[in-house]
C-alpha cells in the first residue's frame, strides 16, 4: 500500500470519529463497555477522569501515557497524535499555568474538536497544531517530554516519527509511549488491509524492530517500562501476536 492512501484512510476514519464522537476503540466495539471502563482498563484512574473534559475522552489509545512521564511543573510537553485532547488535557493539570501543552494531529476535525474544548474549559497553557508527526510543526530542542498514545504505529514511517521526536527534544529530553506492536510479522491479508491499518492492528511494527529504529534515532536508554497482550481489534488467530507496548527513552 502506498503512503498517502495510508494517510488518507486513516485521517478519513477519525475524522468520522471526531465528528460523531460514537467511536469507543479503535474498532469501534468495546462489548458494551463506557468510554470511561475503556479508559480505566488501558491505565487512566477514576481521578485522573475527573481532571479531564469527560469530551475529550472517546475511548481511543492504548494505554495512559501521562502516567509513565512523572510531568513536573513549568515543564513543555508535547503530544503526538493528540486527537481530541485527553491526553494533552491531563499533562496540562500536571505541568501547571507555567508549562505548556502542544498537541499535534494530522485530522483537521480532531484539532478542532480539541480546540474547542480547551476555549469551552478555559484551558490556557495547550495549544493544538495541524500536522503530521513525520513533519512536526514544532521547533528544534524545544520540549521536555514527548508523550504519544497508540498513535505511531499508524504511521507508514515510524523511522521520521522517532528522527523527528529526536529533534524537537531537548537535550536531556524524554519520551514516554504507549503503542501497539507485533509479535512476528502478521499474515499478508491483514497487512494489506487499509482497516486493520487504521484500527492499529497491520500498522505496527515488530517489537524488536521497534526499538531498534528509537535507538538509531539517538535514543538513549531505551526500556519497556510494561507490555501486555492487546485483544480489544484482534481476530482469533492473532491473539497473542498483537502486544500493547510503554517504552521510555532519552535524548542525552
Amino acid at each position: 500500500m502506498k503512503e498517502e492512501q495510508i494517510k488518507k484512510h486513516v485521517k478519513n476514519r477519525y475524522s468520522r470519529i471526531a465528528k460523531s464522537g460514537s467511536s469507543c476503540c479503535p474498532s469501534g466495539e468495546c462489548g458494551g463497555m463506557s468510554f470511561k471502563e475503556q479508559a480505566k482498563i488501558i491505565g487512566y484512574s477514576d481521578k485522573d477522569l475527573e481532571k479531564i473534559p469527560v469530551e475529550a475522552n472517546m475511548g481511543l489509545g492504548c494505554g495512559n501515557p501521562v502516567a509513565l512521564a512523572d510531568l513536573k511543573k513549568g515543564e513543555t510537553i508535547l503530544d503526538l497524535g493528540s486527537g481530541g485532547g485527553m491526553d494533552v488535557f491531563l499533562a496540562a493539570k500536571k505541568v501547571g499555568s507555567t508549562g505548556r501543552v502542544i498537541g499535534v494531529d494530522m485530522t483537521k476535525a480532531m484539532v478542532d474538536k480539541a480546540m474547542k474544548t480547551a476555549e469551552k474549559h478555559g484551558y490556557k497553557n495547550v495549544e493544538f497544531r495541524l500536522g503530521e508527526i513525520e513533519n512536526m510543526p514544532v521547533e528544534d530542542n524545544s520540549v521536555d517530554v514527548i508523550i504519544s498514545n497508540c498513535v505511531i504505529n499508524l504511521s507508514p514511517d515510524k523511522r521520521q516519527v522517532f528522527n523527528e521526536a529526536y529533534r524537537v527534544l531537548k537535550p536531556n529530553g524524554r519520551m514516554h509511549i504507549s503503542d501497539i506492536v507485533t509479535e512476528g510479522k502478521l499474515p499478508a491479508k491483514v497487512l494489506k488491509n487499509l482497516d486493520a491499518w487504521a484500527a492499529c492492528v497491520s500498522g505496527a511494527m515488530e517489537k524488536k524492530e521497534y526499538l531498534k529504529v528509537i535507538e538509531e534515532a539517538g535514543f538513549k536508554k531505551v526500556k519497556i517500562v510494561s507490555e501486555s497482550s492487546y485483544e480489544f481489534d484482534v481476530s482469533k488467530d492473532l491473539k497473542g501476536r498483537v502486544t500493547s507496548l510503554k517504552v521510555e527513552a532519552q535524548k542525552l
